[in-house]
């Protein structure tokens, strides 16, 4: 059985946010804790995720921000060949963070390997924290398919993203892509994807 591994950025995706709701909504899934949610050292947060990635035959990860830079970190890697897919939502920018959050984080360059499993990225045009241009051109060196979700921000609270029932929808194309599956979804993301108040989860 894959296991889902969710992955927070910096602060730890709290309450509200559609990562912890992923958790209500699907208690298979697990968290991947550490230490300090408020200063991220990159050597930490890695032994961390390999050690809950090293629990298990395989796993799918769900990781939004900076959690999107320590799993693009993986690659080539031992552990990675565990990894069966990563649904990558709204990447940080290394340099736009540094400069909204000075002197917090320490997690040396920005990944620009080739990944080495099947990777969705779901981005913003406004994000404050990655220009689209950049991540459009971070996609293609990773690999990655790239889903536009239009003015969205930072795809957290803040732009209106708690329970976000379109991501488990976006986790099915990641399992069809893992399967050798063409995704059936244009590069623009529908509408049902969109965070509501009043969308339940899909089963």
């Amino acid at each position: 059985m894959v296991k889902t591994l969710i992955v927070p950025g910096l602060f730890g995706s709290g309450e509200g946010h559609w990562q912890r709701h992923w958790l209500v909504d699907h208690p298979e899934a697990t968290l991947v804790e550490q230490g300090d949610w408020s200063r991220p050292a990159l050597a930490a947060w890695r032994s961390a995720l390999e050690a809950e990635i090293a629990r298990h035959r395989a796993v799918d990860i769900v990781a939004h921000s900076l959690g999107c830079l320590l799993i693009a970190g993986l690659g080539g890697r031992p552990i990675a060949d565990r990894v069966q897919g990563v649904l990558l939502v709204a990447p940080c920018d290394l340099e736009e963070t540094e400069r909204l959050h000075p002197g917090v984080i320490d997690f040396g360059a920005m990944p620009r390997r080739r990944l080495s499993f099947p990777s969705l990225v779901v981005g913003s045009l406004n994000d404050p924290y990655m220009r689209f241009d950049r991540l459009r051109a971070l996609c293609e060196r990773w690999g990655s398919r790239l889903i536009d979700l239009g003015h969205a921000g930072h795809i957290n609270i803040a732009s209106g993203f708690g329970r976000w029932p379109g991501g488990y929808d976006l986790l099915r194309v990641l399992h069809g892509m893992a399967k050798g599956a063409t995704p059936a979804m244009p590069v623009r993301q529908s509408e049902r994807s969109a965070p509501t108040s009043r969308q339940r989860p899909f089963p």
